[in-house]
C-alpha cells in the first residue's frame, strides 16, 4: 500500500469522528468510552535509490505513451539520479534493496558508471555478485562474461521491476544462439511489467526476433497488440520502419491470400498510420525487387491519401518504380516518372527516383538495337539500389546493435 493511499485512508477516518461502538442488545452505547481510533499501517520510507528509480521509471512511462518531453527529460533525469546516487555514502549499497535498485537503473538506461562505482566501494554482497557484475559486462559488451554471470539468474527471484528488465538483457544475450528462449524471455519481460517501457521495448524487440524465426501468427498477433497499444510511443517511428521491412521479408501465404493477411493486419491501425505504414511497405518491397507487394502497398496507400498530396506522390512513384521492369507497362511508368516533381521528394526518394529512370534508360538503350529481331523475354529486372537505401540499411545493422546491448 502506498503512503499516499494510506494518507488517504487515514484522513477519511479522521474526518468520519469517532466509531460509536453499540452494544449487544442493539442500543446507542450510552455511557460508553468512544473506540480508540485507528493507528495508520507502519510505512517504511523508500531509500533514496529507489525513490530515483521509481522516477525513473514514471518518466520513461510517460515515453512510451509518446511524450516528446517525456523523452527529452529523461536524459537530464538519468544524469541527476546518477550523480546523487554516486555521492551517497558507501555504507548505502551494503543494503541489497539498493544495490538491486542501483543494477535496474543501470539496465534502465543509466549505463555502467553507478555499478563501476558500487564494485569500486567493496560494497557488494556475495548474493549479488553475479548480479551486479553481470550486468556491468553486460553494458560494456562484454558478452560472454554476460551471458555466464547473468542468464543462469532467475528473474522472478529479484522484484518485479529489476526482475523484467533482467530479462530483457538475458533475451538479448542467448537471441543469436537460442531464438525460442530469447522470445520466452521477452514474454516474461511483457507479463511483469504491463503498460511501461520496458513491456514497449520488450514487444518491439519480440516481434523481430519472431520475423527472424518466421513464427508468422505470433508475429501477426503481437504486431497488431503494438500497433494498437504502443502507436504513439516516441519509439513508434523507428519501429515502423523496421516493421515494414519485416513484412516484405516474411513467407505469408502466397497471392491474394497473402496480401488479406496483410491488408488486416493494417487494418488494426488509424488511417494517418495506416497510410504511412502502406507507403512504408512499398518502398522496402521496391528496395527487395518484390513488385507485387510494392504494387499493392503503394495502391493501397494512394486510396488513402489526399489527391495532390505528397503522400499520393511517394505512393505513384513508388508503384511506378516497381512495375517500370514489368513487361507491358514501361511507357506508362516511365510518363509517370518523368512527371513527378522532385523538389516534392525527400533526399531518399530523389534517389529512388534517379534509380528508376536509371533504369528505365537502360531498358530503352538495351531493346532500340533489336527492335527490328525477335527479341526472347529475359524476365523482370531488379532497379539498381540508391546510395540512401544501403546506408539506411546500415544505420538499421547499427541501431539494431545498440538496442541489444542498451534499453533506451
Amino acid at each position: 500500500m502506498t503512503r499516499a493511499l494510506v494518507a488517504g485512508l487515514w484522513a477519511a477516518v479522521l474526518l468520519a469522528g469517532p466509531v460509536q461502538a453499540a452494544d449487544s442488545h442493539g442500543g446507542g452505547g450510552h455511557g460508553e468510552a468512544p473506540a480508540a481510533p485507528i493507528e495508520p499501517l507502519p510505512v517504511k520510507p523508500y531509500t533514496v535509490p529507489v525513490e530515483l528509480v521509481r522516477t525513473l521509471q514514471l518518466l520513461q512511462d510517460q515515453v512510451a505513451l509518446g511524450s516528446a518531453q517525456a523523452h527529452h527529460g529523461q536524459r537530464a533525469l538519468l544524469a541527476h539520479a546518477e550523480a546523487r546516487m554516486i555521492a551517497l555514502e558507501p555504507e548505502v549499497w551494503a543494503e541489497t534493496v539498493n544495490l538491486r535498485a542501483a543494477v535496474t537503473f543501470a539496465l534502465s538506461g543509466g549505463g555502467p558508471t553507478l555499478l563501476r562505482h558500487l564494485v569500486a566501494s567493496g560494497k557488494v554482497t556475495e548474493s549479488d555478485t553475479s548480479l551486479v557484475f553481470g550486468a556491468l559486462a553486460y553494458l560494456e559488451g562484454r558478452e560472454k562474461e554476460a551471458r555466464a554471470l547473468l542468464v543462469k539468474i532467475d528473474p522472478l527471484s529479484v522484484p518485479v521491476s529489476l526482475g523484467a528488465q533482467l530479462a530483457m538483457a538475458q533475451s538479448a544475450l542467448v537471441v543469436r544462439d537460442d531464438p525460442t528462449q530469447s522470445i520466452r524471455l521477452l514474454d516474461l519481460a511483457r507479463l511483469l511489467a504491463p503498460g511501461t517501457l520496458v513491456e514497449e521495448g520488450a514487444l518491439r524487440r519480440e516481434i523481430f526476433v519472431l520475423a527472424q524465426a518466421g513464427d508468422l501468427a505470433k508475429f501477426e498477433a503481437l504486431a497488431v497488440q503494438y500497433l494498437r497499444r504502443f502507436r504513439h510511443s516516441v519509439y513508434a517511428g523507428n519501429f515502423r520502419q523496421r516493421f515494414a521491412g519485416a513484412l516484405t521479408r516474411l513467407d505469408f501465404t502466397g497471392g491474394e491470400a497473402r496480401f488479406a493477411r496483410l491488408q488486416a493486419m493494417l487494418d488494426e491501425v488509424e488511417v494517418e498510420g495506416r497510410r504511412e505504414l502502406y507507403l512504408l511497405v512499398a518502398r522496402a518491397a521496391v528496395d527487395q525487387g518484390k513488385s507485387a507487394t510494392a504494387v499493392f502497398a503503394a495502391e493501397r496507400g494512394v486510396t488513402l491519401a489526399e489527391p495532390g498530396s505528397q503522400d499520393a506522390l511517394r505512393a505513384g512513384l513508388y508503384r511506378a518504380a516497381a512495375l517500370i521492369v514489368v513487361e507491358g507497362r514501361f511507357e506508362e511508368c516511365l510518363d509517370t516518372l518523368r512527371a513527378i516533381d522532385r523538389a516534392r521528394l525527400e533526399p531518399g526518394d530523389r534517389d529512388l527516383l534517379d534509380a528508376a529512370l536509371s533504369t528505365a534508360r537502360e531498358i530503352r538503350s538495351a531493346a532500340a538495337p533489336s527492335a527490328s529481331a525477335d527479341a526472347t523475354p529475359t524476365g523482370p529486372r531488379v532497379l539498381p539500389v540508391a546510395p540512401a537505401i544501403a546506408r539506411a540499411e546500415g544505420a538499421i545493422g547499427r541501431i539494431d546493435e545498440i538496442m541489444r546491448r542498451s534499453q533506451r
